[in-house]
């Protein structure tokens, strides 16, 4: 585990080799998209403020060049992913590993718990866990318009290939998070909350004995619960994180290309982006928009979804 990782999201390596089973093909489609164009640009990437924890490498800031692209509006819920699912029988890897990572709060008496994070042991790996029960099958289903979660990279990228689309660059993810605003702390201008009002939603409390839920929830929240950015982006900043397509490396941006960057060619771990609801400014201060976090592939975990950019 690199630097504080364990914090965002547990890691869980070295058993991507479980086998899937095969996509099979099916007259259900994805239907329409709820997306956004973005248009063609250059930006400044990386931590203009200097508010970064240096291992994850936000820095320095550097321009790079985009061209225009269509992403999702919002991360993919779990009523879009149950329609992937019913469409080709896609299992999830926590669904073959038998488990995946829930924060302790949200455990249900009886839940089989297979183990904890020692590096973040608000983390219980909950047996049955998965994107269709995310607290653990006593707990009740996933809610349709919330975010689905527990997905692995490998998850992601099976999904686009169904959707004809694919997960976007970590250049693009910021650029679209930033909805134009050049240098901003946040995908809405500088301040947490603004005139008193929550933008986003992440952990209002002590982390990690108790979520007061200022922002009017605990836990994750119906996709487009806030107000959408300059670009129409809703969930860029709290409610989970989301895979991008780039390996992660500390020491990239110093190396990068300055036009539509895809990231290191090789590595350990893949980049997520936008924190989560389990964020707080004590320990994960990472719901800025330039902050960037990673973990290994086959990592899953309650507060790790994604979205999509149009092939």
């Amino acid at each position: 585990m690199h630097h504080e990782q364990g914090c965002c999201a547990p890691q869980r390596s070295g058993q991507e080799s479980v086998p899937a089973r095969p996509l099979r093909l099916s007259a259900l489609r994805p239907g329409p998209v709820d997306e956004r164009e973005v248009p063609a640009g250059a930006f400044a990437m990386g931590d203009a403020l200097d508010e970064g924890y240096p291992g994850d490498g936000e820095r320095p800031v550097h321009e790079v060049q985009v061209s225009s692209f269509r992403i999702d509006a919002a991360p993919v819920t779990v009523d879009r992913f149950a329609r992937f699912v019913e469409a080709t029988g896609y299992v999830t890897l926590a669904e073959r590993l038998g488990g995946s990572a829930v924060f302790y709060a949200f455990v249900a008496a009886g839940e089989a718990i297979l183990g904890r994070s020692s590096a973040a042991p608000w983390w219980s790996e909950v047996a049955g866990a998965s994107w269709r029960h995310p607290a653990g099958p006593r707990s009740g289903d996933a809610r349709g318009d919330h975010p689905v979660t527990h997905v692995a990279f490998s998850d992601a990228v099976s999904y686009c290939l169904w959707a004809g689309r694919r997960l976007p660059t970590e250049a693009e993810w910021e650029y679209a998070a930033r909805g134009g605003l050049s240098g901003a702390r946040y995908a809405w201008g500088d301040e947490l909350t603004p005139a008193g009002e929550h933008r986003c939603n992440i952990w209002q409390g002590r982390f990690p004995l108790r979520d007061e839920g200022d922002d009017g929830f605990v836990g994750t929240s119906p996709v487009g619960s806030f107000a959408a950015n300059g670009y129409g982006l809703h969930d860029v900043a709290g409610n989970v994180w989301e895979w991008c397509q780039d390996w992660f490396a500390a020491d990239y941006y110093a190396r990068s290309s300055s036009r539509d960057p895809i990231g290191p060619a090789t590595g350990e771990f893949r980049v997520m982006r936008g924190g989560s609801h389990l964020c707080h400014e004590s320990y994960c201060n990472r719901y800025r928009v330039s902050a960037r976090s990673a973990s290994a592939p086959e990592s899953t975990s309650g507060n790790l979804g994604f979205r999509t950019v149009a092939v």
